[in-house]
């Protein structure tokens, strides 16, 4: 049985360190799109090149936290590629939002994948164990990839770091949403409560400084 042939099945010691992973029945074959087109503004330099605290940039990072779980699983960039991992390639961003790159993307005919994590690049506290976690409660709501699982934090829809089902693809593709609030409107929703830092993404500097970091959690 391969990677992605595994159901996302784990348990976890009280502090999210322990992970154990179980193949189990119906599988979800988990693919990454990672958005890396976004301009930057506000941090003032390209975010997908910026170093991360465990090596490599920002972007590589989050590939490796997916490849850890998902070695063989597809991985697909959505802008600029990854600096360190050009063997992954790139597709273009039309650079006119979130929403609208989505479409974009869908449009496309992605690989085959059940679902797909779709994550901004300035989420950069992501780690294996929480995106684990993640994974074990989008596989009790949707195991079939009929919805997109989002996750409540801090009194806020976080759109990006949610699980999207790929039989929603098609109704992406044909989506003219002009925000990630309005497709999400147009689609079959799962809102589930979460925490954790990974959720916060990292808009400038200070960002940066103001979250702590510990590596591995």
């Amino acid at each position: 049985m391969t990677a992605r042939s595994w159901t996302v099945a784990y348990t976890f010691a009280m502090d999210d360190r322990s992970l154990v992973q179980e193949a189990t029945g119906a599988p979800l074959q988990l693919g990454m799109l990672l958005l890396t087109g976004g301009e930057s503004r506000r941090y003032g330099a390209p975010k997908h090149l910026q170093s991360h605290p465990e090596g490599g940039t920002w972007a590589g990072h989050l590939a490796k936290v997916f490849e850890e779980l998902f070695p063989v699983g597809p991985v697909q960039i959505l802008g600029a590629p990854i600096q360190e991992r050009p063997e992954l390639g790139s597709l273009d961003d039309p650079h006119l939002g979130p929403a609208r790159a989505l479409a974009h993307w869908a449009a496309l005919a992605p690989q085959v994948a059940s679902h797909w994590w779709v994550v901004a690049c300035d989420q950069i506290r992501w780690t294996t164990p929480r995106l684990a976690h993640w994974l074990a409660a989008v596989q009790q709501h949707d195991p079939k990839g009929e919805m997109w699982i989002l996750a409540d934090h801090e009194g806020r829809t976080q759109y990006l770091g949610g699980i999207l089902g790929a039989r929603l693809l098609p109704l992406v593709a044909a989506s003219r949403a002009a925000s990630l609030r309005d497709l999400a409107a147009a689609l079959p929703c799962c809102h589930l409560p979460a925490d954790g830092p990974e959720w916060r993404d990292v808009d400038c500097p200070k960002d940066l400084s103001d979250l702590a970091y510990t590596p591995g959690n």
